[in-house]
């Protein structure tokens, strides 16, 4: 993702000189984000390997300096506010729902017994804590 965002000529330095900065400014340890996996390389041997979450690696591109990681911080931006909004109107959460549903092609049909399975499944789960709780 570093070689990507950065079109750096060595990933493996920017990563690190990376994470000395944002500790240094922010005092984020950017590498506690991450877990060392072994993985294929080019040569085919089993090297170690920086692996993350998505969450994580949205958290990574937010300290990146780089034009290309400009249109996923917009879109983090977007999303953070739509999220907000959804808190304070949990309304929008189902309206948005109901539109990427539309977006995906599904009917109004299926868009409504979707949303009726969810609710009802919210009420079994609901009454199964209910009953656990007493």
């Amino acid at each position: 993702m570093v070689q990507v965002l950065t079109d750096s000529e060595n990933a493996r330095d920017y990563w690190f000189k990376m994470k000395q900065r944002v500790k240094a400014e922010d005092g984020a340890e950017l590498s506690t984000f991450c877990r060392q996996l072994k993985l294929p390389a080019a040569d085919g041997k089993q090297r170690l390997t920086d692996c993350a979450t998505a969450e994580s690696l949205l958290r990574i591109v937010q300290s990146i300096p780089s034009p290309k990681a400009e249109p996923i911080k917009l879109w983090l931006a977007k999303v953070g506010y739509e999220r907000m909004q959804e808190i304070a109107d949990p309304a929008q959460a189902l309206d948005r729902a109901r539109q990427t549903w539309q977006q995906l092609g599904r009917s109004d049909k299926w868009i409504q017994q979707r949303m009726t399975g969810q609710e009802t499944r919210n009420k079994l789960t609901d009454d199964w804590s209910e009953q656990q709780h007493r």
